[in-house]
């Protein structure tokens, strides 16, 4: 299904395993403009960070899946796209009610509980981006989670009220577009720190697990690479990358 009136490039499918999938597989077969987004009712083997699936309601949530070509982009630098996805996702939310967040690096939470999941992939050439592929899912107006998941929540669970999944969509892209132009005109460093205010935790002291196990820790800033750096309650500062820390919940 295409959305002639939609401000940005969209196929619409009932099911797919994957948009993510479908956008790539599109992309190695044609020509795709940047901005296209792929978007779904039902999807059979959506994928989250560290291999975990998201579960989601036929109808019920927003599945979609976007191309970036930022080609002007180092790849050092691929963590700001991860930051303005996640920041477009949680400006909309806050439309709707307070106490949102984003858990690094880039899960969106209503207080304790997961309302947004995104797994970028990012495609390199030579030491800069080609293309970059952000699959999203959004729990809009599913009522009851029935999975393994330990903390989902959706729009309508935390408003009381169902919710238009497209205006919402088009609401993010149009966020999205607006700070990925700000990317290309060199606002890194504001992004960034808007990024950091967002955050889920910050600045408190909190639970932490790495590989040698738990402890207490506070975030106090994260690099431009996405390494998380924390300190412990003797200042000590430990940094970590992707996988290497897990918050406890």
């Amino acid at each position: 299904m295409h959305y002639p009136d939609f401000p940005f490039k969209r196929i619409h499918l009932k099911e797919t395993n994957s948009t993510s999938s479908y956008l790539r597989t599109l992309c190695n077969t044609q020509a795709t403009e940047e901005f296209t987004v792929i978007s779904t009712d039902f999807q059979t083997a959506g994928r989250g960070q560290r291999g975990n699936s998201w579960e989601s309601e036929e109808k019920k949530n927003l599945l979609f899946s976007l191309l970036l070509t930022p080609s002007f982009l180092p790849a050092n630098e691929q963590f700001i796209l991860s930051q303005v996805v996640s920041l477009s996702i949680k400006e909309e939310l806050d439309t709707y009610g307070s106490g949102f967040s984003i858990k690094w690096p880039n899960d969106i939470y209503w207080n304790d509980k997961k309302i947004c999941g995104i797994l970028i992939e990012n495609d390199l050439q030579g030491s800069y981006l080609s293309q970059s592929i952000a699959g999203i899912g959004i729990n809009i107006n599913q009522e009851a989670f029935h999975s393994s998941a330990p903390n989902p929540v959706s729009l309508k669970q935390i408003t009381g009220k169902e919710h238009d999944l497209n205006s919402i969509l088009e609401n993010i892209l149009c966020r999205l577009d607006s700070y990925y132009k700000k990317i290309q005109s060199g606002y890194m460093e504001s992004i960034s720190q808007t990024y950091y205010n967002a955050l889920f935790r910050k600045e408190v002291f909190a639970g932490f697990s790495d590989k040698n196990g738990k402890f207490t820790a506070r975030i106090i800033r994260v690099e431009p690479s996405g390494l998380l750096v924390v300190a412990d309650k003797d200042g000590m500062e430990r940094s970590y990358a992707f996988k290497e820390i897990s918050y406890i919940l």
